[in-house]
């Protein structure tokens, strides 16, 4: 070895060495790989010394409320009782009462090691731990054990606490009773909707019969509606909801096929069993169960009780429905509309579905609503089902969302109240790459008119015009903020949106109309006032929220909306003495007929709806001829209605005023009126808008929104000559005279 490798050498030597010698120091001192693997197994000694603890600690308790039910006591807003919703629906039925196969149909749904497991899912009661712990909402994956225990024993709560007690007194019942008592508990203890308890109750309530002549379909079709009884409901699903249905009753044969329990080839002939209709439960004829179906779908949809321990009963409900307004909105749908049917001789008149929703702006309590002339006989209520169009309701909302914006026309001119527009009817809107060119009522040409005399006289071809200088989209979010719902059908972003094509209750159009005269503040109409069993209260939201559009804007709405009372289609509501705004509204062929209304303390919309219920399916229906025809137009039945319901409801209140942050006073002036352009109409034509192609919704369970026809002209392109000249000042036009409401087309 030479000099200079025994030098490195050494070099290496002396590194090793210190390398060697160096103590240990630091973090590593405190983390040994003998030390972490202590702690590991002194944690899971503790952990398997407090589970012993607990098991032992823990023992089977008796039944819970739930499975102790009683009545819910439904009551207005002054204490009387509405309606008491009997005792729950159930009957313990043994395991021999139920067909094998309809057994193994719950089996394969819920948990198909079922037969196999030790009555807990490990994985499963963690992640819903975990899930509950970080607020990431219900636990999944439980056994038909842990169900049947939190059903029976426990409650719904979603705490650790009550998930670990699931857990313990699940591993002891699985020791206790056998599968086939467990499995009955568990049938027997389900709720499936409809306010059946059971699988007894559930057999009877959607297939008519008893538990043991149930079929392998409708087996599966109860086993499915276990994951979601509302949404799976058949009669009440909405289009998507029925798909998910299928979907899991599809899936819960497929696991039977795959479990060897049902024969491939006789699998593929099987088909979904429909239900039958459901029957109301006695006590809620008139007008009762629609007030308990509001209540109890507001409470649910909120959040603020659970599905199950609402049917479950004891609940004592108290709505924000004043007993005396709800007498007089009944009184006036009779008097005004009912009393002067020809319900024998006359189909359209058989064909009228009335429906009505109440609210006061200020605190958002509905204080009374209509859903229809009887529960017993017709369970979809009129005051909240969506598939009908709003029609000319919608318009005000395209004009607040061009103030809210400082929108201008496709001249650049702001658009305000007295902005001139070309009322032409079928005029070719400007700015949109979807042709759309809608008539007006009767087909009037009103030429040069302002945007206040255009919302009076409902012009068509102007709010389809002042939707595009808007903006679609913004027209859209200002609408859905201020509480249109964006899944009501319909709502698609297109220049056919300005006339109201979209599907909305009037529900949903009282509480918009709420947020215009509360000056742009979101209003949530809120039915119930308070709801509580033994010593829990339910939470519920605040109905009054934030400021959606500016005061200005809202007041500014208002101060227009006057004028369709004044001197505009609406002119039927000035019988009720009071200072009022409103828009009225008629859908294409008459389906569906409107008035909103609100003085500065009620507002209130009124809708009639065109329905055929004598074949197998319902289907939308013209009201053209609706009482002769004289009054089927918003400006007809349905603003007498709320004239008459309005003057009796305020009736010894002394008569308020709008308070408008405005400048230009409480309503619009009527202006001086010239002949229209055209000849007066035909009666009752049925002009279409014309050229903008739609696609249909999904239809809902009675019918479907009706939508724009599809043809798709071509239009010559925009000339300057078309467009409104520029406003100077503050101009004063002579306008077209007032239609006559007994000619007055679809489309308004």
């Amino acid at each position: 070895m030479g000099r200079a490798e025994a030098r490195r050498a050494r070099q290496r030597g002396r590194r090793g060495g210190a390398r060697r010698a160096k103590p240990k120091g630091g973090i590593r001192r405190f983390f040994t790989w003998r030390k972490l693997f202590g702690a590991f197994l002194t944690v899971c000694a503790l952990g398997i010394g407090a589970f012993i603890a607990l098991y032992l600690y823990v023992d089977v308790p008796g039944a819970n409320a739930l499975a102790q039910a009683q009545s819910n006591v439904y009551k207005y807003s002054d204490g009387t009782v509405i309606a008491r919703t009997g005792d729950v629906n159930r009957e313990v039925v043994p395991l021999t009462k139920v067909p094998k196969d309809v057994q193994r149909t719950f089996v394969a749904a819920e948990n198909k090691t079922f037969y196999s497991d030790s009555g807990v899912d490990l994985k499963g009661t963690a992640r819903g731990l975990i899930n509950t712990v970080t607020g990431k909402g219900k636990q999944g994956g439980s056994t038909i054990t842990q169900q049947y225990v939190k059903n029976y024993f426990l409650s719904s709560e979603q705490t650790v606490t009550r998930k670990a007690k699931e857990l313990i007194i699940s591993l002891k019942v699985d020791q206790e009773q056998t599968k086939d008592e467990i499995l009955a508990g568990y049938i027997n203890t389900s709720y499936y909707g409809r306010g059946a308890w059971g699988i007894q109750a559930a057999a009877r309530a959607y297939y008519g019969v008893d538990s043991d002549d149930l079929t392998v379909e409708q087996g599966a079709y109860l086993a499915a509606l276990l994951q979601a009884p509302s949404q799976y409901e058949w009669s009440s699903a909405s289009e998507a909801s029925r798909k998910l249905a299928l979907q899991r009753w599809n899936y819960v044969l497929n696991n039977m096929v795959e479990m060897d329990w049902l024969d491939p080839g006789e699998r593929s002939r099987m088909k979904f069993p429909e239900p039958i209709t459901p029957k109301p439960a006695p006590g809620l004829e008139g007008q009762a169960g629609y007030l308990v179906e509001a209540a109890k779908a507001e409470l649910i949809s909120s959040g603020a009780v659970d599905e199950k321990e609402l049917d479950a009963g004891g609940w004592n409900i108290t709505l924000n429905i004043d007993r005396k307004k709800q007498q007089a909105l009944e009184k006036a749908v009779d008097t005004e509309l009912i009393d002067d049917l020809d319900l024998k001789g006359r189909k359209a008149d058989q064909d009228v579905q009335p429906g009505a929703a109440s609210v006061d702006p200020k605190t958002g309590r509905v204080v009374a609503l209509y859903g229809g002339q009887d529960f017993v006989e017709h369970q979809i209520s009129n005051a909240t089902r969506r598939d009908y169009q709003a029609a000319s309701t919608f318009k005000p909302l395209v004009f607040a969302t061009a103030l809210e914006n400082g929108a201008e026309t496709q001249d650049g001119v702001p658009i305000t109240e007295d902005t001139i527009y070309d009322g032409t009817s079928k005029r070719p809107v400007e700015g949109s790459t979807t042709p759309f060119a809608p008539p007006n009522q009767g087909d009037k040409d009103w030429g040069q008119v302002t945007v206040k005399r255009a919302m009076s006289k409902s012009i068509n071809s102007v709010f389809a015009q002042m939707g595009v200088d808007a903006g679609l989209k913004d027209v859209k979010r200002t609408a859905v903020g201020l509480g249109m719902k964006e899944n009501a059908g319909g709502f698609v972003v297109r220049p056919s949106m300005s006339l109201g094509v979209m599907g909305a209750s009037p529900l949903d159009m009282a509480g918009v109309y709420a947020g215009l005269d509360n000056h742009g503040k979101k209003v949530a109409p809120q039915v119930v006032k308070t709801a509580e069993r033994g010593e829990q209260t339910a939470e519920l939201s605040e109905p009054v929220g934030e400021q959606v559009i500016d005061r200005e804007t809202a007041d500014r709405v208002t101060s227009v909306l006057t004028g369709v009372v004044d001197d505009g289609t609406g002119a039927a509501a000035r019988s009720a003495g009071l200072e009022i705004a409103g828009k009225t509204g008629t859908s294409d062929d008459k389906k569906s007929l409107w008035f909103t209304g609100y003085t500065p303390d009620l507002v209130t919309s009124v809708g009639l709806f065109g329905e055929d219920t004598s074949g197998k399916t319902t289907k939308q229906v013209s009201l053209k001829d609706v009482g002769g025809g004289v009054f089927a137009n918003g400006g007809g039945y349905p603003a007498k209605i709320w004239a008459g319901y309005t003057r009796a409801a305020l009736k010894g209140e002394a008569p308020a005023e709008f308070d408008l942050d405005t400048g230009q006073g409480a309503g619009v002036a009527p202006a001086p009126t010239v002949p229209p352009t055209t000849a007066d109409p035909v009666p009752e034509p049925t002009p279409t808008p014309t050229g903008e192609s739609q696609t249909p919704d999904e239809p809902t369970p009675s019918t479907s929104v009706p939508q724009d026809p599809t043809p798709t002209p071509s239009f010559p392109s925009p000339t300057a000559s078309s467009r409104p000249p520029r406003p100077t000042g503050d101009p004063t036009l002579p306008e077209p005279g007032d239609d006559d409401p007994s000619a007055r087309s679809p489309g308004e």
